[in-house]
């Protein structure tokens, strides 16, 4: 099959680096119509399993699986939590009240771009071929008053305001804070994937759908991000049951497609496989299908299992699986008639 014509189905894993297990997990993943795993790893992993995730990386490739690498929590949130901010304190996320973001790391931060690189080293060491750069953001929050406020206002970025705008930050999000924002999302990613890029690696991110807005077009246009995605989970904390999962997966879908097409960009779309209410598991099979009806032919799951290593589990973890198994073959199924469709299209002519 021609490389343009792949369909990529897969999954995150986390949770567990015991071997044994991998191995048994990876064969899993196989069974279950998937051919691409989404590995974390973390600052634990860099600290703890570094020869361990040498290890993960060459089972799971010698089962036939992509690996990306999710720099999971080394900027903070999403993930687990990361050790950098530890040995760098100044590097904090500082809110528009003066506040400090217990762990997240801010981006214009040099000490922090310095050891996202040697981050991205560290997983070339261990074979890492395709980095996974997990859901980019400035934290937005309500105080103790009910009142937003803004990250990032450390003493790195008010610098770096000043020296792009001519004045002080202002304490509000105003037009050009937010455009302040949208550059240095894309400096930091200018600088990182650069650097991976000289080392041969692909770059692969996605944003929250909340972010798209914020930073889609910015980060788009950075050279080495060949693919961007998004992640339509259609069971919010705020408003369970309120999104309709093909339809919210659909427009979802179409809209990032338009964008990364007009970019010359990849994209790839994540399903919701985490926090399902039991007897709601066949939403996973509608939403998988939606997201390839609308074009993508990138799709994974969050994550291995129905997320059943984390406290964010589904209820019922083992229908959950069962569920994204049969919605890989669904696309899969799909995905080779169409490719049959065409090739008996082609030799009609």
């Amino acid at each position: 099959m021609r490389r343009e014509e792949r369909l990529i189905t897969g999954v995150a894993y986390h949770g567990n680096r015991i071997l044994k297990h991998i191995r048994e997990d990876m064969e899993d993943i196989v069974r279950h119509n998937m051919n691409t795993v989404v590995h974390m790893f973390s600052h634990n992993d860099w600290d703890r399993h570094f020869q361990v995730m040498k290890d993960v990386i060459a089972i799971s490739e010698d089962l036939g699986l992509e690996v990306w690498l999710d720099n999971w929590g080394l900027s903070g949130s999403p993930g687990d939590k990361s050790h950098f901010l530890a040995y760098h304190p100044e590097a904090h996320q500082i809110y528009s009240d003066g506040s400090v973001d217990p762990v997240n790391a801010c981006y214009n931060n040099e000490a922090f771009i310095r050891f996202s690189k040697d981050w991205v080293y560290a997983v070339r060491e261990c074979g890492g071929k395709k980095l996974f750069w997990d859901e980019p953001h400035f934290n937005v929050k309500k105080n103790a008053a009910g009142e937003k406020i803004f990250s990032c206002c450390c003493e790195s970025c008010q610098r770096l305001f000043a020296e792009r705008y001519g004045k002080l930050m202002p304490k509000e999000r105003t037009d050009e804070v937010r455009d302040f924002h949208r550059y240095s999302m894309k400096r930091f990613f200018e600088k990182v994937t650069e650097y991976s890029a000289s080392l041969g690696m692909e770059n692969i991110t996605c944003v929250m759908v909340g972010d798209l807005e914020k930073f889609g077009a910015d980060m788009l246009s950075v050279p080495q991000i060949q693919n961007f995605g998004i992640d339509p989970y259609w069971f919010p904390k705020e408003r369970p049951g309120e999104r309709d999962p093909f339809d919210y997966v659909f427009e979802q879908t179409e809209s990032i497609i338009r964008k990364t097409s007009e970019a010359g960009k990849d994209t790839h779309v994540w399903i919701q496989g985490y926090g399902i209410p039991a007897g709601e598991e066949d939403d996973i099979y509608l939403a998988t299908d939606a997201a390839f009806e609308a074009g993508a032919r990138s799709i994974l799951a969050w994550s291995y299992r129905g997320g059943e290593s984390h406290s964010y589990r589904a209820d019922n973890c083992e229908r959950v699986w069962q569920v994204m198994g049969e919605a890989m073959a669904h696309i899969r199924s799909r995905h080779v008639s169409e490719l049959r469709e065409k090739r008996l299209a082609a030799r009609k002519k």
